[in-house]
């Protein structure tokens, strides 16, 4: 046998991720200018950082040769004081796909499962297998979310179930009201990961106040990220907010200085 053989078959039967093109490969192949490229297949900011942003980034850059803070201190603090949350109960990521998988370490393991919707996010069924969990695709309605499926799907082994709202990749959307009636139902056993990626696009009027429900919701995890609205995409930084014991669980799972010191600056300038 092969040494790679040897590692688990739910580990060698995973389909890595794809990500879009740059715009450099892009132009490589088909011989375009890159100036003449409009890229939008992985929905990153046009408009770019903010000038406090990218005015912070230099005296990051200086102390390159110093670990960041493992903690994230000042971060924490500010997202403390920006969104009324404990920073015990705030994780810190490489982007938020890194708190996703955190999520999945934590609570998944192979003879479980989790619960997803078609169309949904890659990375849930991706971070699910490399658990060796049981992923469950529940049929998509009108591209989005089928709720009542999904709880219907959850069943004694489900560990986990991961909704995107906004959903991504197809942009729909589950009212406030909806997605409270679903938390409601959601057995409290199984942890639910509110993926909030694109929830500062929302109209002020659609936005839920899902911080709120965490107090509500002790199986409520709520993850976000700086790579869209913000514009930090290349500096990978994204955050969980969730109940203290849950986060405490992410955080052993955690890996060490996983938010580099260029993106701690940057978020908060």
């Amino acid at each position: 046998m092969d040494l790679c053989d040897y590692a688990p078959g739910y580990i060698r039967s995973i389909a890595p991720y794809q990500p879009g093109k740059p715009i450099s490969e892009l132009a490589r192949e088909l011989g375009l200018n890159e100036p003449d490229i409009v890229k939008l297949a992985s929905n990153e900011n046009p408009l770019g950082i903010s000038p406090m942003a990218a005015a912070a980034i230099p005296k990051a850059i200086a102390e390159l040769s110093r670990y960041p803070d493992g903690s994230g201190y000042e971060l924490k603090q500010a997202l403390s004081a920006k969104l009324g949350v404990e920073a015990e109960r705030i994780v810190l990521g490489n982007g938020s796909n890194d708190v996703l998988e955190m999520a999945a370490r934590a609570f998944l393991a192979p003879g479980v499962k989790a619960v997803y919707a078609q169309h949904a996010f890659a990375v849930y069924p991706l971070a699910t297998q490399a658990t060796g969990a049981a992923g469950i695709e529940v049929p998509a309605r009108e591209y989005g979310h089928d709720l009542a499926a999904m709880l219907q799907a959850i069943d004694n082994d489900t560990r986990v179930a991961f909704i995107a709202n906004p959903n991504n990749p197809t942009g729909t959307f589950v009212a406030p009201g909806e997605m409270h009636a679903f938390l409601r139902r959601v057995p409290t056993r199984v942890l639910v990961v509110l993926d909030e990626a694109y929830q500062e696009y929302l109209p002020a009027e659609l936005q839920a106040d899902s911080v709120a429900w965490l107090r509500e919701f002790p199986n409520l995890v709520i993850t976000r990220t700086f790579s869209k609205i913000y514009g930090l995409a290349g500096l990978r930084l994204g955050y969980a907010l969730a109940h203290d014991s849950v986060a405490d669980l992410m955080n052993r799972v955690r890996q060490p200085f996983n938010a580099n010191s260029v993106a701690l600056a940057a978020a908060v300038p």
